[in-house]
C-alpha cells in the first residue's frame, strides 16, 4: 500500500483534517475548505471515477485552473489508484489549434485514459471531442458514491507524470513513483523545519509546475498544513496581492522563482506607508527553479524590511522534477549566502578558488543535499572531483525518478549504480551545493568557460531591460569561432535611437562584468522571448530565434 496515500488520508480524517485547510478564491471570493472537506469531495469523485470504469494504474490528465477544483480531483485520482498529469494550460494568447496538437502528443505519450476538465477549460471539450479524447467534467463527478477505502497500489507505482519544461511539441514526462514522492516530501519537511501546527503556506505558483504541484499543494494536503492558494493570473494581475495574503493570513512559508522576487522588490519599494503590510511572520521565502540573482534578492529584502520582513527568510534552494522537487536546501534563517571565487581560475582551470585581488564571481550557496540524497561531482574523464573542483553534478537517492516517458517510449534516468546526470555544472564547498549553470549552455571563448547567467545579470541591470527577460545564447557552438549574443525584451523596442543606446549600454555592462563582448544585442518587444508554460526562458529556442534574426540582417 502507498505510504503517501495512507498519510494523506490519515491527515484528512484525523485532527488536522478538521483544523487545517485550504483557502482559495482570493482576492474576489475567498473560500476555505478544511482538508477533511477536500477529502470528502475527493472520495466522491474517486467513487464516480471507479464506477465509470477507471482502472488502477490508469494515467489521468487534469486541466483546470481553480485550485479548489484541482485539489480534490488529483486526490481522487490517487485514491483510485491512478497517476496524475497536470496539463499545460492555454492562455489568452495561445493558438488553440497548436495547443490541441501539443496536448494530444502529451496524452498519447502518457497513455492517458481520461482527461478531467474544470473551469474555465470546459469550453475545450469540443477540441477533445473532435480528436476522440475521453474526458469528464469535474462538476459531473461531484455526486458520486464515496469511496470507503483507497485502491491499493505499490510504492513503485506511478503517482505523478510531471511534464518537463521546454518545447511542448517534443514532450517528456518525469515518472514520479509513490515512493519518490513521499521520500522527497519528508526530506523537504525535515530540511525546512516545518511545524504543521504553526506554519501557513501562501502560493500563487502554477500547479502544472513541480514547485506548485508538489511543494504547494501535494505537501500541505498530505501532512495537513494550512494553505492559501491563488492562481498565477491573480499574481500577474497584481503582484502585491502576494504580500497582502502573507500579511492577512500570517503566512510563514512561500516560494517563487527569482524573477518574481525582482518584481516584488520593485513593487514593495513603491508602496506608500510602512504599515501597509506586516511581513514579520514570514520565515521561509524559497528562491528556486531558476538562477538566483543576489541583486534581485537584495532589492526584495531591502524593500521588505520596511514591513517587518526578516532578510533571513530568504531560502535558497536547488531542485528539479527528476528528484520529485527538492535537491538541496539552505538552512532556515540564514538568508542569502554567496561563495565569492576567483573568476580567472574558474573560467580557465574549472576550479572555484576563493577570491583574491583579481576579478571575481559570486554564486549562491544552495545548502546541503536533502536527507536521503547523495551528490557527487564528475570531471570530463568521469572521475569524481574534490571540493571546489567544477564538474557535472550527479545525484542518487530515494527521491530520484526511475525514468522519463517520451514520445519514443520510456527512457531510464539512472546509470547502473543509480546515479542521475543532472546536466548542471557546479561544485561542493563545506558540504553545500553550488550550481554554476547548465553544461549545454556554457559559452567557450578563448579557452574560457563563461556561464550565461553572468552575462544575463549584467544585461538585466541596465535600465529599460525587463527584469528576467534577458538571455545569452551561443552562436556557432562547438566551432573555433564560437560567439554569443544577448536577446532582451524592452518597451523601448521600435525606437531606433533608444534601441541603439540600449544596445551600447548592455554591451558595456557585459564587457565590464564578464570581460567578453557580445557579437550582437537583439532588442525585442515585450512578450517575444520564447518561454515555457511555467514562465522560464527557453534558451535553446531563443538561440534559434536570434540566429534567424541575425541571418536576415
Amino acid at each position: 500500500m502507498s505510504t503517501f496515500v495512507d498519510t494523506m488520508r490519515a491527515s484528512a480524517t484525523g485532527p488536522a483534517g478538521s483544523a487545517k485547510g485550504m483557502t482559495t478564491g482570493e482576492p474576489h471570493a475567498p473560500a476555505r475548505r478544511t482538508w477533511a472537506q477536500v477529502h470528502e469531495a475527493a472520495s466522491r469523485i474517486a467513487g464516480a471515477l471507479l464506477a465509470d470504469g477507471l482502472t488502477p494504474g490508469s494515467a489521468v490528465a487534469v486541466l483546470a485552473a481553480d485550485p479548489a477544483l484541482i485539489a480534490p480531483a488529483v486526490q481522487a485520482v490517487w485514491l483510485s489508484g491512478g497517476s496524475v498529469t497536470m496539463l499545460h494550460q492555454p492562455t489568452p494568447r495561445t493558438n488553440l489549434a497548436e495547443w490541441a496538437e501539443d496536448t494530444l502528443r502529451v496524452l498519447n505519450m502518457i497513455g492517458a485514459g481520461l482527461v478531467l476538465l474544470g473551469a474555465p477549460f470546459d469550453a475545450l471539450a469540443g477540441v477533445l471531442d473532435e480528436h476522440g479524447v475521453r474526458y469528464r467534467r469535474l462538476d459531473e463527478l461531484a455526486g458520486g458514491e464515496p469511496l470507503t477505502e483507497p485502491v491499493p497500489v505499490a510504492e513503485e507505482a506511478t503517482a505523478l507524470l510531471q511534464l518537463t519544461s521546454g518545447s511542448t511539441a517534443d514532450p517528456k514526462a518525469v515518472r514520479i513513483t509513490h515512493r519518490n514522492l513521499m521520500a522527497n516530501m519528508r526530506a523537504m519537511v525535515q530540511a525546512a523545519e516545518f511545524d504543521f501546527d504553526a506554519d501557513t503556506m501562501v502560493s500563487w505558483l502554477p500547479l502544472f509546475h513541480d514547485m506548485g504541484m508538489v511543494g504547494f499543494l501535494t505537501l500541505p494536503m498530505t501532512f495537513g498544513v494550512e494553505l492559501v492558494k491563488v492562481s498565477p493570473a491573480e499574481f500577474l494581475g497584481g503582484p502585491l496581492l502576494w504580500f497582502d495574503l502573507i500579511s492577512r493570513y500570517r503566512g510563514t512559508v512561500t516560494a517563487a522563482p527569482n524573477f518574481a522576487y525582482a518584481i516584488a522588490g520593485r513593487r514593495l519599494a513603491s508602496v506608500d506607508g510602512d504599515d501597509t503590510y506586516d511581513l514579520s511572520s514570514l520565515r521561509i521565502a524559497l528562491n528556486g527553479a531558476e538562477p538566483i540573482d543576489a541583486l534581485a534578492v537584495a532589492s526584495f529584502t531591502t524593500a521588505g524590511a520596511r514591513f517587518g520582513m526578516d532578510p533571513g527568510c530568504v531560502f535558497c534552494a536547488y531542485g528539479m522534477a527528476e528528484t520529485t522537487l527538492g535537491v538541496s536546501f539552505a538552512k532556515p534563517g540564514v538568508g542569502l549566502a554567496t561563495d565569492v571565487v576567483d573568476a580567472e581560475r574558474l573560467e580557465t582551470e574549472r576550479v572555484a578558488a576563493p577570491a583574491g585581488d583579481g576579478p571575481t564571481r559570486a554564486f549562491p550557496l544552495l545548502g546541503e543535499p536533502l536527507p536521503g540524497l547523495e551528490i557527487r561531482v564528475l570531471g570530463e574523464d568521469g572521475q569524481e572531483l574534490g571540493e571546489r573542483e567544477v564538474g557535472l553534478l550527479m545525484l542518487r537517492g530515494e527521491s530520484v525518478t526511475p525514468g522519463y516517458l517520451t514520445v519514443d517510449g520510456p527512457v531510464s534516468t539512472q546509470d547502473a549504480e543509480g546515479w542521475l546526470d543532472t546536466g548542471d555544472e557546479g561544485y561542493l564547498v563545506d558540504g553545500q551545493v553550488v550550481v554554476c549553470g547548465r553544461r549545454k549552455d556554457v559559452i567557450i571563448m578563448g579557452g574560457r568557460n563563461i556561464y550565461p547567467t553572468d552575462i544575463e545579470r549584467a544585461a538585466s541591470s541596465v535600465p529599460g531591460v525587463r527584469a528576467g527577460n534577458a538571455v545569452a545564447v551561443r552562436l556557432d557552438a562547438g566551432t573555433r569561432r564560437e560567439r554569443f549574443a544577448v536577446a532582451l525584451e524592452s518597451k523601448l523596442a521600435g525606437d531606433p535611437a533608444a534601441e541603439k543606446a540600449l544596445r551600447n549600454e548592455v554591451t558595456s555592462k557585459v564587457v565590464d562584468a564578464a570581460g567578453v563582448r557580445p557579437y550582437a544585442v537583439v532588442v525585442l518587444a515585450p512578450g517575444n522571448l520564447p518561454k515555457t508554460p511555467s514562465g522560464k526562458l527557453r534558451r535553446a529556442a531563443a538561440g534559434q530565434q536570434v540566429a534567424q534574426l541575425l541571418a536576415k540582417d
